[in-house]
C-alpha cells in the first residue's frame, strides 16, 4: 500500500512548475497594473502552491534521511550478522570436533560416524541412504549399531547427549 504522505515526484514537479508559472503571472499582472483583488488572489494561489511545493520538498528530504538511516541500520546488522556467523562457526567447528572425538571414543566406524553426523543434522534414514548412495537397510543397521555402541536408545537421545550441556538447565 502506498503511503499518501510520500512525496510523489510528478506532483512535486507539477507543483513546482505551477509555483513558477503563477509567480511569473503575478509579476506580469503587477507590471501591467492589474487590480488589487486579482493580485491578492494570485498571491494567495502562489502562497498555497508554494506551501504544497515546500511540503513536498520537506517530505522528500525526510524520506532521503530515513533511507540513509535505514541503510546505516542494515550495515550495522550485516556487521553483527558476520560477527555472529564467525563466532558461531568457531563454536560449531569446536562442537564438531568434540562430537567426532566422542564417536571415536565409542569406537564407531567411519561409516557409522558419517551416519551419526547426518542423523544429528536431522536427516531421515532414507535421506541418509540417498546421500550416501547406500541401501536403506544398510543405514538402518548402521544406526542400530550406533545406538548399541553408545548405549543410547534413539536419535533423540543421541542428539540430547551432545546438546544437554549446551542448553541452560530447565
Amino acid at each position: 500500500m502506498v503511503d499518501v504522505r510520500e512525496a510523489n515526484p510528478i506532483v512535486l514537479l507539477l507543483s513546482g512548475t505551477f509555483v513558477v508559472l503563477v509567480g511569473l503571472d503575478l509579476i506580469s499582472d503587477y507590471l501591467e497594473g492589474g487590480t488589487g483583488t486579482h493580485l491578492v488572489l494570485e498571491g494567495l494561489l502562489l502562497a498555497l502552491s508554494g506551501a504544497v511545493f515546500g511540503g513536498g520538498i520537506r517530505q522528500l528530504v525526510q524520506a532521503r534521511q530515513k533511507i540513509e538511516s535505514l541503510k546505516s541500520d542494515v550495515e550495522k546488522l550485516n556487521e553483527e550478522k558476520e560477527k555472529w556467523k564467525s563466532e558461531t562457526h568457531q563454536l560449531l567447528a569446536g562442537l564438531s570436533v568434540k562430537i567426532e572425538n566422542q564417536f571415536a571414543y565409542w569406537k564407531l566406524t567411519p561409516a557409522e560416524t558419517e551416519v551419526g553426523f547426518l542423523l544429528l543434522k536431522g536427516f531421515s534414514l532414507k535421506e541418509v541412504a540417498d546421500m550416501r548412495k547406500t541401501k536403506l537397510k544398510t543405514v538402518q543397521q548402521q544406526s542400530q549399531s550406533i545406538y548399541q555402541k553408545t548405549g543410547l536408545a534413539s536419535r533423540s537421545e543421541l542428539a540430547a547427549f551432545f546438546l544437554e550441556d549446551l542448553l541452560p538447565p530447565a
